[in-house]
């Protein structure tokens, strides 16, 4: 049983190695969609705003039932920014608790040295 895990693992190397020429890729797909996704962060903050504020004006210009709508509609933008915000901070806290810096580089792990 053995000898034959070791054959596959040594007949699989070949295309562990051939995959570290793909991280490239991957590396270039990750940056844009985190780029992407650092553009849609203030953009979302500001619709949640505008979705509290929309039911503020509810509120205000509804009389009776209107007013119940307007004050969910707030209820909901509230706890809208307030998750956004929490996980904004909680991801920063453990920017600083690990000393990582949004402006350098993370290199990934891989085999260097290689001679053809």
């Amino acid at each position: 049983m053995k000898k034959y895990l070791l054959t596959a693992v040594v007949m699989s190397l070949p295309f562990v190695v051939a995959a570290q020429s793909e991280l490239s890729k991957v590396k270039n797909i990750v940056g844009a969609v985190g780029e992407i996704v650092g553009l849609l962060i203030p953009i979302v903050f500001a619709l949640a705003l505008l979705y509290f504020f929309w039911g503020l004006g509810k509120y205000i210009l509804a009389s009776g039932e209107g007013k119940e709508e307007g004050k969910n509609i707030m209820i909901w933008g509230v706890v809208a920014l307030f998750v956004m915000a929490s996980v904004w901070g909680i991801v920063r806290f453990i920017q600083q608790a690990f000393d990582i810096n949004n402006n350098e580089n993370i290199n990934a792990p891989g085999v260097t040295n290689i001679k053809k």
